[in-house]
């Protein structure tokens, strides 16, 4: 009996020290590091830990693995393209194009180009940002930060929908990040530069603001998850967990994520009870370039506890 106990300790010690590095090799790693000068913006998230990140000069996008933190160029980059919001949805990626005033639409599956829509031509810098993007009931939706106008893409058709109601486009960067509520019916976006957030009628263009305890000033990409919206605000390195009211008309700031890898984070998705954001790590004109970038995986929070620190 004796050796026969001994036995089954012995066994049982050896598959514990043989699953505990199999366990650490499963993690997650916390920093993901994305090619150097690529100059992210946008993230998308699929089903299987796989991720695309956009650069904004070129247009690129890249593909890895949020298990491995392995990856490449999936698709190169070309002239008159640029990233910043992606959005992943039935096996395609809707990409906003930032100052080239269009939104590109790619199979997710090939990389190859399946549509490109013009939204606005700019005769000069400056007068159009598509900055965002989210799939809601058959249509792609776009922001323009720079023009209050909602752009619709549904069934190969673009719609320019003007932004009406609540929202009041001034200096710098107005609507940017959007998401959209479960049933799909109404959009959410938020206002950079004066942190305010706004429920969008998705037909009318209609905007209501939602009345915040606090402003989450240089508010960019957003993610609705039930009742929560995280809220990146890019230049504070902080991401703001917003607990929002049944009705939509009010929301609670109630606490806020941060992370030392934080470096201007712009956007963020998610991937089982982990968020991850991109690092843009912008800086003043005249500032030389830094030429590294990383994605910083953070603990979702649901409004109660404390972030990360």
């Amino acid at each position: 009996m004796r050796h026969k106990l001994l036995v089954t300790v012995w066994i049982a010690a050896a598959a514990f020290v043989l699953a505990a590095p199999l366990a650490a090799k499963s993690n997650f790693p916390e920093r993901i590091a994305l090619p150097d000068n690529f100059r992210p913006e946008g993230i998308a998230i699929g089903k299987q830990a796989t991720f695309y990140v956009g650069s904004i000069p070129t247009g690129a996008i890249y593909r890895g693995n949020l298990r491995t933190g392995e990856g490449s160029v999936y698709i190169q980059g070309a002239a008159g393209r640029a990233a910043t919001g992606i959005e992943l949805d039935h096996g395609r990626l809707y990409v906003a194009g930032g100052g080239t005033g269009k939104g590109f639409v790619y199979s997710a599956r090939t990389g190859e180009l399946l549509a490109s829509h013009t939204f606005f031509t700019p005769t000069a810098p400056g007068q159009t940002f598509v900055n965002d993007v989210v799939v809601a009931r058959g249509g792609a939706y776009f922001t323009d930060s720079v023009r209050p106008f909602l752009y619709r893409v549904s069934g190969g058709e673009v719609t320019a929908i003007p932004l009406t109601g609540d929202i009041v486009y001034g200096p710098g960067n107005n609507a940017n990040g959007i998401d959209a509520t479960p049933n799909g019916k109404t959009l959410i976006i938020v206002q950079t530069n004066v942190g305010k957030l706004f429920t969008v009628d998705r037909k009318t263009g209609v905007t209501r603001e939602i009345k915040l305890n606090e402003p989450v000033v240089n508010g960019d990409g957003i993610l609705l998850d039930g009742k929560t919206l995280y809220v990146v605000q890019n230049r504070d390195n902080k991401v703001a967990v917003v607990l929002l009211a049944r009705d939509l008309r009010s929301a609670t700031v109630t606490m806020h994520i941060t992370d030392t890898d934080f470096d201007v984070p712009t956007t963020i998705d998610e991937f089982g009870n982990r968020l991850y954001a991109v690092n843009a790590r912008f800086r003043p004109a005249g500032t030389p370039p830094e030429t590294q970038y990383w994605l910083a995986k953070s603990d979702k929070a649901k409004g109660k506890g404390r972030g990360r620190r």
